[in-house]
């Protein structure tokens, strides 16, 4: 009997190569993000691939397309939640609706999505749901008002809510990449070492879940090794490590 798995911010980046890795795998994975057009491509290149368009920020939406997929499968196994936003040129200044907009999609957005699947999952006591998160909200960087604090609060809701749905046998998993070539990263403008493709993001995602018990699955492992030595290094000196890499990126 085929597994079955609701992936958001599939229709390109991550969420996609990640599609097209479960369904070549065998699995039956249905899809959600805003752009219907490029769902609907995936799907027709793939059988085991079906489209549900949508918006992640409309709560009664991501009920409705949750009950829609149970229609079709009866059942969901794994969610994967990744949709995202970022966009660097707004991200060196308070600009409020751009933040608030980052939020709405990359946090609020996981948090309905989470919500629409939650009582089925707890109902029935199994399940598992993870949700793409980045090193980005490990610590603080430069020129992140927006992207870097939405993602640290994935990290916490993940941390968070991973004892509230053990107590249901439900698991829940927290995936921080590094840089993944994606149509997001490809904005960036200065270096971004060990950068990665959505394919090899792909392949780290499915065997964490899948072949892993651990809650955290991260890569490329260079990155994160360092960006975990970041995370526990005192204020003083983290700053001033980072202050002085972005001085020598600018140079």
């Amino acid at each position: 009997m085929s597994k079955n798995v609701w992936i958001t911010g599939a229709s390109s980046g991550i969420g996609k190569a990640t599609a097209i890795k479960f369904a070549n795998e065998g699995w039956q994975v249905a899809v959600s993000a805003r752009r219907k057009e490029l769902l609907e491509e995936l799907s027709n290149e793939n059988s085991n691939i079906s489209s549900f368009p949508l918006d992640v920020t409309n709560r009664k939406s991501c009920v409705q397309v949750f009950e829609d997929i149970l229609k079709k499968y009866s059942n969901i196994d794994l969610c994967i939640f990744s949709t995202g936003t970022y966009d660097p040129k707004t991200e060196r200044e308070i600009n409020l609706d751009q933040i608030e907009n980052v939020f709405n999609v990359n946090f609020f957005g996981t948090l309905n999505c989470i919500k629409a699947a939650e009582n089925n999952l707890k109902n029935k006591k199994k399940g598992h749901i993870a949700i793409i998160s980045s090193v980005a909200g490990y610590r603080g960087l430069p020129n992140s008002s927006g992207y870097g604090p939405s993602k640290a609060a994935l990290i916490n809701l993940a941390e968070s809510l991973y004892f509230d749905f053990k107590k249901y046998n439900v698991k829940f998993s927290l995936i921080s990449p590094g840089f993944i070539k994606t149509q997001l990263t490809d904005k960036n403008t200065f270096k971004m070492p060990f950068i990665k493709s959505t394919r090899f993001a792909a392949d780290k995602i499915y065997k964490g879940l899948i072949k892993s018990n651990s809650f955290e699955i991260t890569f490329p492992k260079e990155l994160t090794i360092l960006m975990k030595v970041f995370k526990i290094l005192p204020n003083k000196i983290y700053l001033y490590l980072i202050g002085k890499s972005t001085k020598l990126q600018k140079r």
